[in-house]
C-alpha cells in the first residue's frame, strides 16, 4: 500500500471538509445555542439549532421574523423583529401599534407584560424585542439596530428533541 498517497487522500478530504463548512456557515447556516430566557416561550435556555443566512438574504427580514443579532462582535443575541424601518412603534397599555394600527402579538405567554414605550424608526433601522420583555435586553436598552446587524432568521431546533421544530 502506498502510504504517501492514502496520507494525501486524507488530508485533501480533511482541507475540502474545511472549506465545505466554513462555506455553509458562512453563506447558507449557522449554529446557535439558545442562552437565556429572553425568548421563552418560543425558544427555551440551552435550545440548539441552525439559523439560515441565505433566507435572511433571499426573503429579507419581515416583521415578527427570529433573527440573530450581531451587536458589534459581541455575543449574539436572538431576539424577534417588532418594527420595521420607517415606522412608529408604540406600546400603548400592553397593546402594539405600528403607525397607529393595532397589531397582534400571538407569540406572546398569556400575562405578558410590555412597558409603555415608543420610539420612530429611521430608515434601515429595525427594532427587536424578546418574547419574555420582562427580562430581556433588546432594542428596548440598547436602541435600534440596522439590517448589516442581522445575521440570520428562522431558527430550526434540533435539540432538545421535544422543541425540535422551526421557529420563526
Amino acid at each position: 500500500m502506498n502510504y504517501k498517497k492514502a496520507l494525501k487522500e486524507i488530508i485533501t478530504t480533511i482541507v475540502v471538509a474545511e472549506i465545505a463548512a466554513f462555506l455553509i456557515v458562512r453563506f447558507l447556516y449557522m449554529p446557535v445555542s439558545v442562552s437565556g430566557s429572553s425568548m421563552m416561550n418560543t425558544l427555551y435556555d440551552k435550545d440548539r439549532g441552525f439559523v439560515s443566512i441565505i433566507n435572511r438574504n433571499l426573503t429579507g427580514v419581515k416583521r415578527f421574523d427570529i433573527v440573530v443579532v450581531d451587536r458589534n462582535n459581541e455575543k449574539y443575541l436572538i431576539k424577534r423583529v417588532i418594527g420595521l424601518p420607517g415606522e412608529v412603534i408604540e406600546y400603548r397599555d400592553n397593546q402594539l401599534y405600528i403607525d397607529g394600527v393595532a397589531y397582534s402579538e400571538d407569540f406572546l405567554s398569556e400575562g405578558t407584560i410590555t412597558d409603555d414605550y415608543a420610539i420612530q424608526l429611521n430608515d434601515n433601522e429595525y427594532l427587536v424585542l424578546g418574547d419574555h420583555r420582562e427580562v430581556s435586553n433588546d432594542s428596548r436598552s440598547f436602541g435600534p439596530i440596522t439590517l448589516e446587524d442581522i445575521r440570520a432568521k428562522n431558527i430550526l431546533i434540533v435539540y432538545p428533541f421535544a422543541h425540535f421544530g422551526i421557529k420563526h
